[in-house]
């Protein structure tokens, strides 16, 4: 009785061990992945702005920096753009404001230029620049302008909400953020790693959300074949 004590006690610690070696294995595993997946997020963002030449249908513009929407300013006057949102605007702040501040001439803001209040952060950019779209007939491509860190995470929230749209990114390039310091310099590792988390949370939840309309179309599907 004593020796089955003893050597089930034994057999007993290796297979705790061997849980914890796995453990290990399978942790060590997963932040392998999640280093690399920063450095490939890292090293696919823009260092230098585009020239841009298209022109579609629409221009939004993600508010967050002065410099994000005088870019956007500067696309939509070239004429690359039918109409331009900004959308996350601060609800305090006034029309007449942006207005005196953006290089366009009076006649096209007031026309052209709509100001998006309801968004507060990106998930609900996507969601206002979808309503805003579908209220102008703007149904085939848009012009993307937020920072270049932002603009995975902009492009995946939009693609989700308007699947038919071609966008083309404007990444801006901000002088107080250099990306290609994101090995090096704490500020700049902290910012696009956080990004990269709610970059690949992002993704998550888009993912959850179309695997739960698939399974709720499910039966409509099936009731399709069977009805046939």
């Amino acid at each position: 009785m004593g020796w089955k004590t003893r050597h089930g006690g034994a057999g007993g610690g290796g297979f705790a061990r061997a849980v914890v070696r796995a453990g290990l294995c399978l942790l060590g595993g997963c932040l392998f992945l999640f280093a690399a997946g920063y450095v490939w997020f890292a090293l696919s963002l823009a260092r230098v702005e585009p020239r841009l030449t298209v022109k579609a249908e629409g221009v939004v513009v993600f508010t967050g920096g002065s410099d994000r929407v005088l870019e956007a300013a500067g696309l939509f006057a070239q004429g690359q753009g039918k109409r331009m949102l900004i959308t996350g605007v601060n609800r305090a702040t006034r029309s007449l404001e942006i207005a005196r501040l953006l290089p366009l001439p009076r006649d096209l803001f007031n026309c052209c230029v709509d100001l998006g209040y309801q968004a507060l952060d990106t998930i609900g950019n996507a969601r206002e620049t979808r309503e805003w779209a579908q209220a102008h007939n703007i149904s085939r491509s848009l012009i993307v302008v937020t920072s270049n860190y932002h603009m995975p995470r902009a492009l995946a929230e939009l693609s989700a909400e308007l699947p038919d749209v071609t966008f083309y990114p404007f990444p801006v390039v901000s002088e107080h953020v250099n990306v290609s310091d994101w090995a090096t310099d704490l500020n700049v590792i902290r910012l696009v790693g956080v990004e990269y988390l709610k970059y690949l949370g992002a993704l998550m939840r888009i993912a959850l959300r179309q695997n739960e309309s698939d399974l709720d179309l499910a039966p409509l599907r099936a009731s399709d074949t069977a009805s046939q």
